[in-house]
């Protein structure tokens, strides 16, 4: 082969390790630009997020009108929008941030292998030189500066072997946390997938909940009042009959499942943190207005009413397990959790979008999301209702066959036991 042939070989393969270099840099600054804008474009959708709950919490105190109404429910499906946007981003930077992990593992770990090998290389030779009896390195050598270099050398691949054992070590602990990281990226992602899922179903029913109302009011003050006026008898109705199934209930001992608290701590005691983070009450425990009204067949409210807007999410109060999930045509979707560290005390959620996707038995912690605001069962607007009970159990209605918890004793007022 010509020196001209060599050098355009040698030439072409520089060329071609710089195409990639450079291919690879400025796939780095590409995917480092798209985190950069990910990064903005989150912060401007959190901020316009903020003004939407705010404005709700607003017009959800008090919707008396057929405007204020129609109002709140277009309010609400930007903010759903809003949020699917919001999400849908913060599934892209966390795929992106996945992918760099899942890069950093593999080179984590082909760096570990490499000093595998390398140590058990050095630690070879290492054992041959050891073997070899100082008599013969004399003789092996000419003279004594290349026997005195031989050990030089040999002292100094020990010190490297050293550092390449505490390397090793490093690359380890930095490989296990980079796993762990990885594991929580993807449980991350899981939740954001999940939250997605439930903004999706939060807007159709938010966009029904809104068609109907203009369907049936066509925008008219009257027909508007007219509904809530049929909607508050439908109630009164409801909690009539429910009152006639509970005592019999009662009265036979038909419990699925019965807790009682093991005490309760005088008013005042912090106990349980609120279920959503921005929110506002729009119902009181107890003879509030609207029970007086005679809305529970003549009974109080038991549990208090807050909102936050369709989908908005919902936290466990405290630490627990769940020990029943169910669907009926007053409560919707609703969970309950026992708390063993709280007296052994029950909380209710209810008019959730879907049923919760964590099944009885489940332990859950503070905070963690169990469920979405809907405006399920006998509702005429997205809230959650959410209930504190001494006294607790749950029953099958056989008409139905659906599953409910007692209304009419064993509550407490939530707010008497909140943190604020």
């Amino acid at each position: 082969m010509s020196k001209f042939s060599k050098k355009l070989i040698i030439n072409s393969g520089l060329i071609i390790l710089t195409i990639f270099w450079l291919t690879g840099v400025a796939l780095a600054q590409t995917e480092e630009e798209r985190m950069a804008e990910l990064k903005v474009q989150i912060e401007q959708l959190e901020l316009e997020a903020q003004k939407y709950r705010s404005n709700i919490a607003s017009e959800q105190e008090e919707a008396k009108t057929i405007q204020t109404a129609i109002a709140s429910l277009k309010n609400q499906v930007a903010r759903i929008q809003n949020q699917i946007l919001l999400t849908s981003k913060k599934i892209d930077k966390s795929g992106i941030e996945i992918t760099d992990l899942e890069t950093n593992i593999f080179d984590t770990q082909k760096s570990i292998d490499y000093r595998k090998n390398t140590i058990g290389e050095l630690i070879l030779y290492m054992s041959k030189a050891d073997a070899e009896p100082l008599i013969l390195s004399l003789i092996k050598n000419q003279n004594i500066s290349d026997f005195l270099r031989q050990d030089y050398y040999a002292r100094t691949i020990n010190s490297d072997l050293l550092d390449m054992v505490s390397e090793l070590k490093n690359s380890k602990i930095r490989l296990e946390s980079e796993k762990s990281d990885l594991e929580n990226r993807k449980q991350d992602l899981e939740a954001l997938n999940r939250d997605q899922s439930a903004q999706k179903l939060s807007l159709s029913q938010a966009k029904v909940v809104q068609d109907n109302l203009l369907k049936i009011t066509r925008g008219q003050e009257a027909a508007y009042q007219k509904m809530l006026q049929t909607t508050e008898q439908k109630k009164s109705l409801f909690f009539t009959e429910l009152r006639e199934l509970e005592t019999k209930i009662i009265q036979g001992g038909l419990y699925l499942v019965h807790v009682t608290a093991s005490g309760l701590p005088k008013k005042g005691t912090a106990l349980f943190s609120w279920p959503e983070a921005s929110h506002r009450i729009t119902q009181g425990y107890g003879m509030t207005t609207y029970a007086k009204r005679g809305a529970y067949g003549g009974s109080p409210h038991n549990g208090i009413d807050i909102a936050g807007g369709f989908g908005s999410k919902i936290g466990a109060i405290g630490a627990g397990e769940i020990i029943a999930n169910g669907l009926n045509d007053g409560w919707g979707n609703w969970v309950a959790i026992k708390h063993p560290n709280q007296y052994n005390l029950v909380s209710v959620y209810a008019h959730m979008s879907s049923l919760s996707f964590l099944r009885v038995g489940t332990q859950v912690t503070k905070g963690q999301v169990i469920g979405y605001e809907g405006s399920t069962g006998n509702s005429t607007g997205s809230h959650l209702h959410i209930s504190i009970y001494k006294d607790f159990f749950t029953y099958v209605k056989e008409k139905n066959g659906q599953l409910y918890f007692n209304y009419f004793d064993g509550s407490i007022n939530p707010q008497d036991y909140m943190k604020y």
